[in-house]
């Protein structure tokens, strides 16, 4: 912690909206801040979210275990991928970030060079004036001597216990338009759970499902997260129909869900990116939201007004 702090110590310590503070055992994090919102972020661990969140209440799920840890890794997470192509890459993912305030309500956290994947990464992050809009952009950039594949991963742990609506739309490779991962080792095509039901042009994962990785190869680009404490928690990021998607069931989405463990992973995916030797990429997503009474279960969901509200969070600022 106090490597990260002096780190910060050289850079812009306030904006409009954003500061250097304390939080969950860190002394180094950088809060972005509206009259609605507010962001916290973690450069000492893994250049992580650890709250987004509206009237007190946050989206993240953030493990009281960690307060302090430098080896934790929840809340909102960021990764590459593909899995099991990439080797181990703590530095990027569990490893100190230089986290710099860069303007009003941004920030940009800056990782070590991974020797062992090959890249480095950076993440940009700005909070919007007045509402719950965070956007999250993520570049990684080959530091290798040789060309590398690589995919943009998030893997944001939200609250648990809540309930993912995913729009489904165009064609699907999947039968069920999703798949479940079978211990990461078998992918089925076709699952049956009760937990996972379609209707009004959306899934609906209500609960954790009886294994818990799901993906998805939705075309919509956004998903709803509906969570216990009465929040809609949106995410947003952009598809490519004409590109390919490198994870073994060219994934576009994946939801993590263990019914062990208070939380559910959402983790939108992009496309697979060829990069040379010094070439860059870079995925931007954006996270929004709302109080939203939560149902109580999947069959309670009002699909139009879920939709609705999504729609009007995503609309361009007037």
């Amino acid at each position: 912690m106090i490597l990260a702090w002096l780190i910060l110590a050289g850079a812009l310590q306030s904006a409009e909206g954003a500061r250097v503070v304390s939080f969950h055992g860190f002394d180094d994090c950088i809060e972005l801040k509206n009259k609605p919102a507010r962001v916290v972020l973690c450069p000492a661990v893994g250049g992580r979210v650890l709250e987004f969140s509206i009237q007190g209440k946050n989206a993240l799920w953030l493990n009281p275990e960690e307060v302090g840890k430098t080896n934790g890794a929840s809340a909102g997470r960021f990764d590459i991928g593909p899995e099991r192509i990439l080797p181990q890459h703590n530095v990027l993912f569990r490893g100190t970030y230089k986290g710099e305030i860069v303007g009003a309500r941004s920030a940009k956290l800056t990782s070590g060079r991974d020797a062992s994947s090959g890249f480095q990464i950076v993440r940009e992050f700005s909070l919007a004036i007045d509402t719950a809009h965070l956007t999250c952009k993520q570049t990684v950039t080959n530091i290798s001597k040789e060309t590398r594949q690589v995919c943009y991963w998030c893997r944001t742990f939200a609250l648990g216990q809540g309930i993912c609506v995913v729009p489904v739309s165009g064609f699907s490779r999947m039968p069920k338009k999703h798949v479940m991962y079978d211990d990461h080792l078998v992918i089925n095509f076709a699952p049956k759970n009760d937990s996972i039901t379609q209707r009004e042009g959306f899934i609906i994962v209500d609960g954790p499902p009886e294994k818990p990785k799901l993906g998805f190869d939705s075309m919509s680009g956004w998903m709803a997260y509906l969570t216990r404490n009465d929040l809609m928690f949106v995410k947003r990021w952009q598809t490519f129909p004409n590109r390919v998607y490198g994870e073994m069931a060219s994934l576009t989405l994946s939801i993590w869900y263990p019914a062990e463990r208070p939380m559910c992973e959402l983790e939108p995916i992009g496309p697979r990116e060829i990069l040379k030797p010094g070439e860059r990429a870079s995925f931007t997503e954006e996270w929004f939201l709302a109080p939203h009474k939560f149902p109580g279960s999947g069959s309670k969901v009002n699909l139009p007004a879920v939709k609705k509200a999504s729609e009007e969070l995503m609309a361009p600022a007037k």
